[in-house]
């Protein structure tokens, strides 16, 4: 089971690679939109707060206004509480992406959306698969680094 986790560690290292890649692909459709906006266009938008605050340079927020922060990611330590975080971290993007394709009307924006949905839709899968392998293996002294009910 160790050689299992230390697996999913490094499968865990890459997904986050990834999902990395996936950050810099929509800040690189954010900064194609908005490049070339005029000052007219800044001021008569609901972009002109954060023009002035972030010019047209891609800064991770929430639509809401809510700069991205490490905090939104919880780690227990325990792997289906961990597991289970990352399920619900993908089923979040993947309904973020649905609404970006409700509003959205431009085709190359939207193929790279449909993309990133499709990513979102197979992590949520590979975590899923994970859950059921670790399950086959809960009664083993080794899953937690530290469970009452097993080390007493």
């Amino acid at each position: 089971m160790s050689s299992y986790l230390i697996h999913w560690n490094i499968s865990d290292a890459s997904l986050g690679t990834e999902e990395l890649g996936h950050l810099e692909m929509v800040g690189t459709i954010v900064h194609q939109l908005t490049r070339n906006l005029t000052e007219e266009q800044q001021q008569e938008s609901s972009f002109a707060p954060y023009f002035v605050d972030h010019t047209a340079g891609v800064y991770p927020q929430a639509a809401s206004g809510t700069p991205w922060s490490a905090a939104t990611m919880q780690v227990m330590g325990d792997p289906i509480s961990d597991l289970c975080e990352n399920l619900a971290a993908e089923q979040k993007a993947r309904s973020t992406y649905d609404n970006i394709l409700r509003l959205s009307d431009d085709p190359d924006v939207n193929d790279v959306i449909r993309f990133l949905r499709a990513r979102e839709v197979v992590h949520f899968q590979r975590f899923g698969e994970a859950i059921e392998k670790l399950r086959e293996h809960l009664d083993r002294r080794n899953v937690y680094l530290y469970n009452p009910a097993i080390e007493a």
